[in-house]
């Protein structure tokens, strides 16, 4: 199978905006067609791209000249569409979380291996140029061994500013399953698999009032723990300290940071694509800025989509892989399995580290 490989996105709510710039023109790429349950946001699609054409979802399922399906749908319909893609012979590549449980994401890696096909998986945030220089300058041992690690996700949800924030705080969702994959793959990606996870979590508002448009005032029963924190260990021996929450106004905490041996290393935010990235040693004894000189330091989501077809193109392991997505979607549900059995959990995935990006802009 050459490159440009055809691909077909299915959701075209929020997120697909910036999938389908992206998408339309990295090269690899050649998306032809786009589906979602409202006709009017495909149509919209349609008119921006002329070349996409809207269809139906099982329109776009069954069309055999799409290789690649590109799953943008709620975090609730994950698993059912990529099953769907799956079974009509495609590979699939999906938002985050991959699915809502492990269960589902090994019967997807299952199928997929038994048909001779690829799973892919959001997020991609760490391909870009700013965590790809942090991968860098840990292999190049610039502060030694990795030993620690910190991951904080801290703000007070999306009811604010999201137009139909409700799926947040449903089965599926929640801060760890919402923005846990963002730093959890990363940091898969700067210190490889982990081994066990222990955590705390609790619901702290029980009911959220929507204050954005159009749903302004409109109640949310939350059903998941909005507030989660823990500990992971990981296979190389470093400790991290993770906690995502939708119950804090203010912190003041970094994103990432990486404790080596020799130094300490200051991760951007990676829900981002650059920097800044800063780095102390022994030898400068304060924080200097290190120059970003990968690619893709702007918004490239898609760039997992493009790296999926190359590597299915030269034979090679994707970067952004379903075994990745798997494997950080069992430490998250970790977190809760720990806090609701009071014990440590032991993670049963594993995957092999990402290797550096090799795509250009």
């Amino acid at each position: 199978m050459g490159l440009p490989m055809k691909v077909g996105v299915i959701g075209c709510g929020t997120i697909s905006g910036i999938y389908f710039h992206n998408m339309t023109k990295l090269s690899g790429l050649d998306v032809v067609a786009c589906a979602d349950l409202v006709d009017e946001r495909s149509r919209a699609v349609q008119d921006r791209y002329p070349e996409v054409q809207a269809m139906t979802a099982d329109e776009l399922l069954a069309d055999p000249s799409i290789d690649i399906v590109v799953n943008l749908t709620q975090p609730g319909n994950h698993f059912d569409v990529m099953k769907a893609g799956i079974a009509a012979g495609k590979h699939v590549y999906g938002e985050k979380p991959l699915c809502s449980s492990p269960e589902e994401a090994a019967e997807l890696l299952s199928l997929a291996a038994t048909a001779g096909l690829r799973v892919g998986g959001a997020p991609d945030t760490f391909l870009g140029a700013g965590i790809q220089t942090c991968r860098e300058l840990i292999d190049e041992g610039v502060i030694g061994d990795p030993i620690a690690a910190t991951a904080f996700m801290t703000n007070h949800g999306h009811e604010s500013w999201h137009p139909d924030p409700a799926f947040y705080y449903k089965p599926g969702a929640g801060p760890m399953l919402d923005m846990g994959p963002y730093y959890l793959t990363a940091l898969a990606n700067l210190l490889g698999p982990a081994e066990r996870v222990t955590g705390s979590a609790r619901i702290t508002f029980p009911e959220r009032t929507i204050t954005s448009e159009p749903l302004n005032g409109a109640k949310i029963e939350v059903e998941v723990p909005t507030h989660v924190a823990g500990t992971v260990d990981f296979t190389n021996g470093a400790v991290a300290t993770v906690i995502t929450t939708f119950d804090v106004w203010a912190a003041n905490l970094p994103s990432i940071e990486i404790y080596g041996s020799e130094g300490s290393l200051s991760v951007p935010d990676p829900n981002t694509f650059g920097g800044p990235v800063r780095v102390w040693t022994q030898e400068s004894k304060d924080w200097e800025e290190v120059p970003i000189t990968k690619p893709f330091s702007e918004n490239s989501r898609g760039l997992g989509v493009a790296d999926m077809a190359d590597a299915i193109a030269g034979n090679r392991p994707a970067s952004a892989s379903g075994e990745l997505g798997a494997h950080v979607l069992e430490i998250m549900h970790a977190f809760g399995l720990s806090s609701d059995s009071g014990r440590r959990i032991n993670v049963k995935t594993t995957c092999e580290r990402p290797a550096a990006l090799s795509l250009r802009e």
